[in-house]
């Protein structure tokens, strides 16, 4: 029996929103764009971890291109290890291009993020099943990233598992993380769950002040089983820039912290985090790290959390360390718990100076202004089986857990301008909408 919370668009001011396109793969497996009446204007029956439409700029000027997971590689243990081909795909959903059988294995095991590069190559976030000297002599899922070329070699490459002395584990996090990965080597989800990598980009940075860590070619990671975000030095593979994986936080306890408004203040503890990445040149904020911080349980040793659940979205200055602007549900005149996802979800600046969140757990998508305000709500209506949650596993079931589960999961979505589709898809007259409680 399917639970339907509410379906489609629940909330829309006009005068409010930004205006786009909306990207994201249903808990179906298909992947939709829709507009913000909630209208399908296309889709392909294609799951992405995550999709995403390509910017023309970065794809000779192509339009309507995406890519997607192309196939599974029927890997017994699921998780991470599941994808087999990635690849591109043109509006109408025919092939451009597909990688996975020329990677070491002879599959891509492509997971939680890509990225198409100015150079017209592919970074791609990977598992390479090896052993890590420091986590014994077990076969585990290391993971890391490879840059691919469109002839399909790998030209660089960067596994987390050479760097973990780089990461700041306290001797009680070293002690935890063994025992994890002792009782569990076979963890389909990885020890680290390396879960987003994106470079910088041009930067103000890098611009004005000449700063080696911020070059646009550095890329900024995720370990969200760690509690840590991270800049690679590009050029050396070195961790340049870390924040996590332990901070001093300000007194009280966690309900305090999380719903604490004053700004600026030093970044306090992050805990399951996914998909920080630099806001881009031209948006406001550009500069600063923006992430959806889950406050889900995780951490070596785990960090503490209250029983208030609440989510959170940070934008932090690199430089400074400090948050310079959030949202929580009580931004928007509501209990803290109202917007929580432990795990998936991400966030997107948008021109006009909202933010598109993908609160992900939920399906819930929604559009707020720098002030909290609710301008859009969307709760996606498509539902599958998963395994805890996660993305269906079709030829097997994930070791240690006992049964599928139904749900509305959206992993991330992408905010998409009208003109990065064929013929600029017409914009439609937008309807007000409010059919909240």
């Amino acid at each position: 029996m399917a639970f339907v919370r509410h379906a489609g668009v629940t909330y829309l001011d006009p005068d409010l929103v930004h205006d786009s396109l909306v990207l994201f793969t249903g808990a179906d497996s298909v992947t939709r764009l829709i507009d913000l009446n909630g209208d399908v204007i296309h889709q392909w029956p294609y799951a992405g971890v995550p999709a995403r439409l390509l910017d023309p700029a970065l794809n000779n000027g192509r339009v309507g291109d995406i890519g997607v997971q192309i196939s599974e590689s029927g890997d017994a243990r699921g998780g991470i290890y599941a994808n087999g081909t990635v690849g591109r795909l043109n509006w109408d959903g025919e092939l451009e291009w597909e990688w996975g059988t020329q990677a070491p294995g002879s599959v891509a095991r492509q997971n939680h993020d890509w990225e198409l590069l100015p150079n017209g190559n592919w970074l791609i976030l990977v598992t390479v099943p090896r052993a890590v000297p420091a986590l014994g002599e077990h076969v585990i899922g290391d993971q890391g990233l490879y840059e691919v070329t469109p002839a399909g070699d790998i030209v660089w490459q960067w596994l987390a598992g050479d760097h973990l002395d780089e990461f700041g584990f306290s001797d009680a996090g070293w002690e935890v993380l063994r025992a994890t990965v002792a009782r569990d080597p076979d963890d389909p989800w990885g020890y680290l769950e390396m879960n987003s990598a994106k470079t910088l980009g041009p930067n103000r940075w890098h611009d004005t002040q000449a700063r080696s860590v911020f070059n646009p070619d550095n890329i900024v990671i995720s370990f969200r089983k760690a509690n840590i975000i991270a800049i690679i030095d590009k050029a050396s593979g070195a961790i340049a820039w870390k924040l996590g994986p332990y901070y001093d936080d300000a007194p009280g306890s966690q309900h305090q912290r999380i719903n604490a408004h004053k700004v600026p203040r030093p970044v306090d503890q992050t805990s399951g985090q996914h998909n920080p990445h630099m806001i881009a040149a031209g948006l406001p904020g550009e500069g600063n790290i923006l992430v959806f911080d889950n406050q889900g349980g995780a951490g070596y040793p785990p960090a503490p959390i209250g029983i208030y659940a609440g989510s959170r979205i940070l934008e932090i200055d690199p430089v400074t360390k400090e948050i310079v602007w959030q949202y929580t549900a009580e931004d928007s005149g509501l209990p803290s718990w109202t917007f929580f996802s432990s795990f998936v979800s991400n966030a997107q600046r948008l021109p006009n100076g909202n933010t598109l969140i993908t609160e992900g757990m939920q399906g819930r998508l929604f559009q707020v202004t720098s002030d909290g305000e609710v301008v859009w709500e969307y709760h996606s209506p498509y539902q599958g089986h998963g395994v805890a949650g996660e993305p269906e596993v079709k030829q097997t079931r994930v070791p240690g857990i006992d049964r599928l589960t139904l749900t509305a999961l959206v992993y991330r979505a992408q905010a998409v301008p009208f003109e990065w589709t064929p013929g600029g898809v017409a914009r439609s007259a937008l309807r007000k909408v409010d059919l909240r409680p």
